[in-house]
């Protein structure tokens, strides 16, 4: 972008970041698009670190997608290389190359196979990322690793996100006490189905890769994957959760163990707070909304009314404009082909509910959600009456600074 972009109002201080032990990150300036700001990112980790991933559903995914899908196979990763600025997608053999040759430095520098290294990459669609701007700098930025760059890191990976983003658990496994802490970009682009972004994750907790795989799949079907900024799904979304196992506890083999209870609940709060940041750093918003949807025939199907009206430009910009323009969620609702029935839907906003059985409630006053969209958390609630299905998407309004920031990303 050519000028900085203003902070988003609904950013998030960073947390207290600690470390995770097992992890070095760090972060430097490449020169890759941006000028005079990181835009490479390194972490290593130490060996029998253990992965799971989460990766976009878009058909036309970008190489390093490819790449850290196949190398997630092995289940164990000694190291990351994420670069902003060039997303390498659409690159042809040139992309493919660019991830072998990154992975290949990065692997003899932190003694491991290439298979064990892992990339991501995010930014512009269709501009050949130069590997030599990467591979150059590995070297020194392996030398400088530290536990303490994860702040530095969470900058490294920004494109058009106003601010940065992390969060850190503590909690236990069968008594012993373990860390959880990640980071994640995204802005645009963001839509369910491995929300566009990329976030990466860490704890010391000693767990088999099958264990941290089914937590993570498990914890993004109600974070990551239930956001939406634009409802368009990026060619490079990744979220990897890596564990380190160095806080010694005995591992655990299925992930379905109460002894997992507390790990689980602090990974799937964490990965909630990172997704949520997301949306609070949608481009151009002013405004976080949840959609909560119930009474439907399934939770599929509310899912899909939920996202609807999510997604829905009428529902965002009469949300920026503060208007309780009611009619706009019926629309979506009635719109997205799954079984509803006007007789039997209630409309809420800030908890008063507006409509119900095919009309407005009688005695409706409009006062207490006229201030309800005054505010920066809007709550939309509808009940569609007809089972047990139930979703909550999270999305955000939308506002010229939206188009401001698209119409120009590429210059």
């Amino acid at each position: 972008m050519a000028q900085p972009l203003p902070v988003s109002p609904l950013a998030s201080p960073l947390p207290a970041l600690g470390t995770v032990p097992g992890v070095r990150l760090g972060a430097v300036a490449a020169g890759i698009r941006y000028k005079g700001r990181t835009d490479l990112v390194v972490a290593e980790f130490d060996a029998g670190t253990t992965v799971g991933g989460v990766f976009t559903k878009s058909k036309c995914p970008g190489a390093p997608v490819d790449w850290s899908r196949t190398a997630l196979k092995g289940g164990l990763a000694r190291a990351l290389v994420v670069n902003a600025g060039n997303a390498n997608v659409f690159t042809g053999k040139a992309g493919v190359e660019t991830c072998r040759a990154t992975a290949e430095a990065e692997a003899k520098l932190a003694g491991c196979p290439a298979t064990e290294v892992f990339l991501a990459s995010t930014g512009v669609i269709g501009e050949v990322l130069p590997a030599d701007r990467i591979t150059a700098t590995l070297p020194a930025l392996h030398g400088a690793l530290t536990e303490n760059s994860w702040e530095a890191a969470a900058r490294g990976i920004m494109t058009t996100d106003t601010f940065p983003k992390a969060a850190v658990r503590k909690t236990e496994i069968d008594g012993v006490p373990v860390t959880i802490q990640g980071i994640a970009k995204g802005s645009g682009m963001i839509a369910p189905d491995m929300a566009t972004m990329l976030s990466f994750v860490a704890t010391d907790a000693a767990l088999p890769a099958s264990v941290v795989q089914a937590m993570l799949s498990s914890g993004t079907v109600h974070s990551f994957n239930a956001i939406t900024v634009d409802s368009d799904t990026s060619t490079s979304d990744m979220v990897l959760l890596f564990a380190t196992g160095k806080a010694g506890n005995q591992a655990v083999n299925n992930a379905d163990d109460p002894r997992l209870a507390a790990f689980r609940k602090a990974l799937n709060d964490l990965l909630l707070e990172l997704a949520l940041m997301v949306v609070r750093d949608g481009e151009g918003a002013t405004k976080q909304i949840r959609v909560r949807v119930t009474g439907a025939v399934s939770d599929q199907s509310a899912r899909t009314v939920a996202k609807a009206i999510a997604d829905s430009p009428l529902v965002k910009t009469a949300i920026a404009g503060e208007d309780a323009n009611w009619g706009r969620v019926v629309m979506a609702v009635g719109k997205c082909g799954e079984p509803a029935d006007r007789d039997l839907l209630a409309v809420a906003i800030g908890g008063v509910t507006i409509a119900r059985e095919g009309t407005v409630v009688e005695g409706y006053d409009e006062t207490p959600v006229v201030a309800h969209m005054k505010g920066q958390d809007i709550d939309i609630d509808v009940d569609l009456g007809l089972g047990d299905g139930k979703s909550t998407v999270w999305t955000c309004d939308l506002t010229h600074g939206y188009i401001d920031i698209n119409g120009s990303y590429r210059s």
